[in-house]
């Protein structure tokens, strides 16, 4: 008898210690989550005041540090300045980048200023790509992939005649830039993201990005 209440004594220890375990692991995934909702540019459909706040006072400090405002959106892709690359224009993104620009003039945004960014139903993407002439950009086109799912853009547009690039007469001579709008509500930002641009001159071009890094 006594050796079977310790063997049970056991399986209920082994019970509670399996139980606890999987709590604890459910607890630091909700808190991740939770961390990643706070903390993401990206997800922030509904800014709060405090983070309203705290993005105007980002964009007021770059008048100190003489950082230009649209430096302030996040960027992705190579570093180089003849490679492909882009930056998101999030809702609180946006806020730093427009209290930067009335900092610079001494200003700050209006309340209307303020709330038509915050009202901002699209995240938008901006990606800056390279070509052989002046009319590659044309008819280019950008979508979101996200596992399975494709999300095309609610509104796109490109430079149909491309500028010439620090690179001309050389490879690559021409720049041109393709912005694209995808509404929030179709976007999962704790995803994984695909962004692929298609230049009118034909290729492709993909970032692969995660949403919930965007500070």
């Amino acid at each position: 008898m006594r050796d079977l209440l310790s063997a049970s004594c056991d399986c209920i220890t082994v019970f509670i210690f399996i139980l606890m375990r999987n709590f604890l692991q459910l607890l630091i995934l909700l808190v991740a989550t939770l961390a990643a909702n706070e903390d993401s540019y990206g997800i922030v459909v509904d800014p709060t005041n405090e983070q309203i706040q705290r993005a105007i006072s980002l964009g007021k400090s770059a008048v100190q540090s003489k950082t230009p405002p649209s430096q302030l959106y996040w960027r992705f892709g190579s570093a180089e300045t003849l490679q492909p690359h882009g930056f998101i224009m999030t809702k609180l993104g946006g806020l730093a980048v427009l209290s930067a620009h009335y900092a610079f003039r001494a200003e700050s945004p209006t309340e209307q200023d303020i709330a038509r960014v915050s009202r901002d139903s699209a995240l938008q993407v901006s990606v800056t790509m390279f070509g052989s002439f002046p009319e590659f950009g044309k008819d280019s086109y950008m979508v979101l992939k996200q596992g399975e799912r494709l999300i095309k853009p609610t509104q796109i547009r490109f430079d149909a005649q491309a500028h010439r690039s620090d690179a001309w007469p050389n490879d690559p001579p021409y720049q041109a830039k393709v912005v694209a709008s995808f509404p929030y509500d179709l976007i999962n930002p704790l995803l994984s993201t695909t962004i692929s641009v298609f230049p009118g001159e034909g290729g492709e071009i993909h970032f692969d990005l995660d949403f919930s890094e965007i500070p």
